[in-house]
């Protein structure tokens, strides 16, 4: 397992984390297998999305935002519980050739529902099939 972490600057970001989940599939030597990108935070989660247009990070955002409105609960950041809940804290993706199978405009974000916060954390694990 490998523990990655990085700062938030915003209350609500998607971070592409892409790179550092392919980089440790190289570093790990699983030619087929799966990877798992976990977020150990309950205001924060893992996510796929398309990556070659910002917008859809934006809409996506805006669209949480839409679903959850702004009202008060009784837990003082209980919206950023929900939308966390709802993006999930992992996801399991194929590793083949040794590398990360992903779609063409696909991409893994780290989504901060919370911030800004100055320490996050997200895992990455690859397993080997046999």
């Amino acid at each position: 397992m490998k523990s990655y972490e990085l700062q938030t600057y915003q209350k609500e970001v998607f971070i592409d984390i892409t790179r550092s989940v392919r980089e440790a599939v190289a570093r790990s030597g699983v030619n087929e297998g799966i990877a798992v990108v976990h977020c150990p935070h309950t205001t924060a989660g893992i996510l796929i999305m398309e990556n070659s247009d910002p917008t859809v990070r934006e809409d996506t955002i805006k669209a949480f935002n839409q679903m959850i409105p702004a009202e008060e609960f009784k837990h003082d950041n209980f919206i950023a519980h929900f939308k966390a809940a709802m993006a999930g804290n992992s996801v399991s993706l194929p590793v083949f050739n040794g590398q990360l199978k992903l779609g063409t405009w696909q991409a893994v974000y780290f989504c901060e529902f919370d911030g800004p916060r100055p320490r996050r954390n997200y895992y990455v694990t690859i397993g080997k099939c046999e």
